[in-house]
């Protein structure tokens, strides 16, 4: 959700980079400052090191490389970026990351917001109201349970623009949604952001060694975030391409398999 939203502030004065939180993101910063400490701790190198925090303030190090939204992802950045993605989420021990709080905009949140969503619906055209509907019935359908879930500590957003190439390796940046999650999830909300396929296909949720049931909820997920960005494509803005949000309904109708 976060692709879409101002939520901070960033200056560079030489190797430090200082993000202060607008008032409307809550707990922003903590959840920053959180996740910097536990990767300094327990993957040192793939995110920036923290300084110092301040209410809605946090300062870190400054770590080279350039963003991959927007770029050709050739072969090298993918191994690197599924590298940098399985690293974060293997780097934090479960009995921790079971302690960490639930991160924002989980599984129940956007389930809520996409039902709003659909409720106040204002017919269109016949794909996108199509897409509603399917999409209202498979949620009012989908019971997933505790089947498939792997706890994982999730940085949460999964905008390409958060991960940094520097030629050799990917490292991420920007945590502010980050706190504990599952597997599957998070590589749905990956797969499925409008950063991951707008400007040409990066595909890594088939990347990773997942068990069957991880395999279904991850499917079921994507279905969920695919939703999520219906809606927000909705009103196209200058951000993406003209004909965004045509693309998002074939392919929720795709993923929905209707």
């Amino acid at each position: 959700m976060g692709d879409l939203l101002h939520t901070h502030e960033v200056a560079f004065e030489g190797d430090v980079v200082t993000k202060r939180y607008v008032d409307g993101k809550q707990g922003g910063a903590e959840r920053e400052w959180r996740a910097l400490h536990l990767l300094a701790e327990h993957a040192p190198g793939t995110a920036p090191e923290p300084i110092a925090f301040e209410a809605g303030v946090v300062s870190m190090t400054r770590i080279d490389g350039v963003s991959l939204r927007g770029r050709d992802v050739g072969a090298a950045q993918a191994t690197a970026l599924v590298e940098a993605i399985g690293e974060l989420h293997a780097a934090v021990p479960r009995p921790v990351v079971e302690s960490v709080p639930v991160r924002p905009w989980q599984r129940e949140a956007i389930c809520d917001w996409v039902l709003q969503r659909a409720t106040a619906w204002q017919p269109r055209d016949p794909l996108a109201d199509r897409v509603v509907k399917e999409g209202l019935r498979w949620l009012e359908s989908w019971t997933p349970g505790e089947s498939g879930v792997r706890p994982v500590f999730g940085a949460g957003d999964g905008n390409l623009a958060n991960f940094l190439w520097d030629g050799v390796r990917v490292r991420r940046v920007d945590f502010e949604d980050s706190g504990r999650s599952d597997l599957a999830f998070e590589l749905a909300e990956m797969a499925e952001h409008v950063s991951m396929w707008v400007e040409g296909e990066v595909r890594i949720a088939d990347r990773f060694e997942l068990s069957p049931p991880e395999e279904r909820r991850l499917d079921e997920c994507r279905k969920a975030h695919a939703l999520v960005w219906f809606f927000l494509l909705s009103h196209e803005g200058p951000r993406n391409p003209p004909g965004t949000f045509r693309r998002q309904v074939e392919r929720v109708l795709a993923t929905l398999g209707a």
